[in-house]
């Protein structure tokens, strides 16, 4: 036997729907807030998870010892959601500290800053779940009723929390916006509770939720030359796929043939460059068509690519004939924390050349990115950066809003029906600190400014990158 009088059915429902919810935010967010100083890479993904794996672990176990120790489980409710607010509350400003001093791919900096960003308020809230169960069992032939009750509507809380966070939230709200309002949920249930246990209020209603998952397991060919940590790829004839989307292609016996427009666009604007050797640097490597185009057309260019994966370097080297060297470089791993790396004012050209699918990955589309850019890049050097978007033009529109933001001469090229909303397409933003040579289906000054209007620029702090990019 418990208590007397168990806690009413709506608050306790009430406190594992909010907590459980509270926890899945906590994740996805989490993912947003280290993404900047360590990168959106598998390590970074499986920190954050095993993080808040363990902390849901670590906090659902201490809440049980709680449970059972002959105290009024009623006055610990309170506090815990309360110091879940704090916690949650002040991970934005730990890890935005934390970040600078960690900055990196090491296994060890991720795990320690996903850990700083993640544990203690999910451990917190974690607790709340084994003490609402105890505070609701009347007698033990209810406990499976109870458990299984409980357990559904905190499910049910955690997948709320999570189509809200990853459909609406991130889209609508920077991270910074979702964190705070998220302690002040919490620290408004904690004080409400707190007034509440007091009253030992008896309100009879209940609601209970069912979430029955039939796990069906389909075996289909396997369409990928390689699983990679990251993407299905294949290759056919020359053409790189990436997730069943064509990603590259690439002559094999000719590496000056540039196959899609924005390779051509791209080609066509270095080709006007004062001649001579350029020192380019490349994020993204993919088929590695432009890199080995520079080398073709530029002898003596050092090409230094900033590639993601090393399992695709191997592939486009077994299949797409890539020889790398002194002056055609790999470097793996994130192209943000590299980049970060590079010495300032050492190149001349920056291309931008990584995609997630379709979608640059957002931690390379802010302000803070496109700063960095700027620092590597020699003053009148060049950034080209190809992104993809859809008629409605929302995405290109905020990366040219935020571009423009660091630099002050900045060209978009795209096809004419593409820059007047009437189909997708590939679009290629041109940027320098000095005037940039005119292109034929291009954008610039005031058009440009027209063009863009009051789009927003992409920040670490918000960057909607998925939710702008729509094929509407």
């Amino acid at each position: 036997m418990t208590a007397a009088t168990p806690l009413n059915n709506r608050i306790a429902a009430g406190l594992v729907f909010l907590t459980s919810g509270a926890v899945l935010v906590l994740e996805i967010v989490g993912l947003r807030l280290v993404g900047p100083y360590v990168g959106v890479t598998l390590s970074s993904s499986t920190a954050i998870i095993g993080v808040a794996l363990a902390a849901i672990a670590y906090g659902a176990w201490t809440g049980g010892w709680l449970a059972d120790r002959r105290i009024d489980q009623r006055k610990l409710l309170s506090p815990l959601l309360l110091l879940g607010a704090a916690a949650t509350a002040a991970t934005l400003p730990i890890i935005r500290v934390a970040g600078e001093w960690l900055r990196g791919t090491e296994p060890t900096s991720v795990l320690l800053l996903a850990a700083m960003a993640l544990f203690a308020p999910a451990a917190l809230l974690s607790a709340v779940t084994p003490l609402v169960v105890k505070l609701q069992l009347l007698e033990l032939s209810h406990t499976g009723r109870v458990v299984g009750r409980l357990s559904s509507i905190g499910t049910l809380g955690a997948i709320t929390a999570t189509f809200a966070t990853g459909f609406v939230l991130v889209a609508t709200v920077p991270t910074s916006v979702i964190l705070l309002g998220l302690s002040g949920v919490l620290a408004l249930a904690g004080f409400a509770f707190g007034g509440y246990w007091r009253r030992r209020g008896n309100l009879s209603a209940a609601f209970a939720f069912v979430a029955i998952g039939v796990p069906i397991g389909i075996v289909t060919p396997n369409p990928c030359d390689v699983e990679t940590a990251y993407t299905c790829a294949s290759v056919q004839d020359g053409t790189l796929f990436l997730n069943g989307a064509q990603h590259s292609y690439v002559d094999v016996d000719d590496p000056t043939h540039l196959e899609y427009s924005y390779t051509q666009w791209i080609g066509s604007y270095l080709d006007g460059l004062p001649p001579g050797p350029l020192e380019v640097l490349h994020l993204g490597g993919g088929g590695f068509t432009l890199p080995r185009y520079v080398a073709a057309t530029r002898p003596g260019s050092d090409n230094l690519v900033l590639e993601l994966d090393p399992a695709l370097v191997d592939l486009d080297r077994r299949s797409l004939g890539l020889r790398t060297g002194p002056l055609l470089r790999v470097e793996t791993g994130d192209a943000r924390a590299n980049l970060r790396r590079r010495p300032s004012a050492s190149r001349d050209v920056v291309i931008g050349d990584a995609f997630g699918h379709l979608a640059v990955p957002w931690h390379l589309t802010t302000r803070e990115l496109v700063t960095d850019v700027r620092r590597v890049l020699r003053p009148g050097g060049v950034y080209a950066l190809n992104v993809i978007d859809g008629p409605a033009r929302r995405f290109v529109r905020a990366e040219v809003a935020t571009i423009a933001a660091v630099f002050p001469f900045v060209t978009l090229v795209a096809p004419a029906a593409a820059l007047r909303g009437e189909t997708g397409s590939n679009f290629v933003v041109f940027a320098s600190t000095a005037p940039l040579r005119p292109a034929p289906d291009s954008l610039t000054g005031d058009d440009l400014r027209a063009f863009t209007g009051d789009a927003t620029v992409l920040t670490d702090d918000h960057a909607p990158v998925d939710q702008l990019l729509t094929w509407d």
